[in-house]
């Protein structure tokens, strides 16, 4: 099943990943939504007092790939195989994409078909209900944070294109503050629990400092 629909061009790929309406993660998802309304994002990422931590890393994870998935959607007509032959993120880093089953080797991909490939390979980890269980009372594999952690590291080289080769297209869409607003909350969440390596981060280095220090 390919993660994109229809025509390249479409302005937005379909919500994929909707929490059920009246679960506890649902509650979460809520509970997430109106602490970032007040502005603070630093205690908004904040575990909640009594949750369990494996389950507000899903909810967020989720919302992530739905925030990420709409973004992209606004500049896929930019994002095309003559525009970006490779993924990459600058002119000193560039991606090769594998996924440990289907493709096993890392093979050079133009952008589209890498973050097609991405956004196919993270949906399929956040339908497995092995891995993100969405009954109340299922536990989280063992390995659930190594996976979360994966998603997350790639979802980050999606918002590091957009930035990288995409940005002139975001403001001309007058989508700028939705996009840096998108990723304060990715990397404040992804710092508060350590969920994505440093060296991951260097793409966006000067930003995520910027953004750090305009938050103090």
């Amino acid at each position: 099943m390919s993660f994109l629909f229809g025509s390249r061009s479409s302005k937005t790929f379909k919500p994929k990943k909707n929490i059920p309406e009246g679960s506890h993660q649902y509650e979460l998802l809520k509970h997430a939504e109106a602490t970032l309304g007040s502005g603070n994002l630093r205690q908004a990422v904040m575990l909640p007092e009594g949750e369990d931590l494996n389950e507000w890393i899903a909810v967020n994870t989720v919302d992530f790939f739905n925030q990420i998935n709409m973004l992209y959607g606004t500049i896929t007509e930019f994002c095309t195989e003559t525009n970006c032959p490779v993924m990459s993120a600058g002119p000193r880093y560039e991606y090769h994409w594998a996924d440990g089953t289907n493709i096993k080797k890392p093979i050079k991909c133009s952008a589209p078909k890498y973050i097609d490939y991405l956004m196919t390979w993270v949906q399929d980890q956040l339908d497995d209900e092995t891995l993100f269980p969405s009954k109340i009372g299922v536990p989280f594999p063992k390995n659930f944070m190594s996976v979360a952690k994966t998603i997350l590291k790639r979802l980050f080289r999606v918002y590091a294109h957009i930035y990288h080769q995409h940005f002139d297209s975001v403001i001309q869409l007058q989508e700028e503050a939705h996009l840096n607003t998108s990723f304060k909350h990715f990397i404040f969440f992804v710092q508060e629990f350590g969920l994505i390596d440093r060296r991951e981060l260097a793409p966006l280095q000067d930003l995520i400092e910027k953004l750090g220090t305009k938050d103090r």
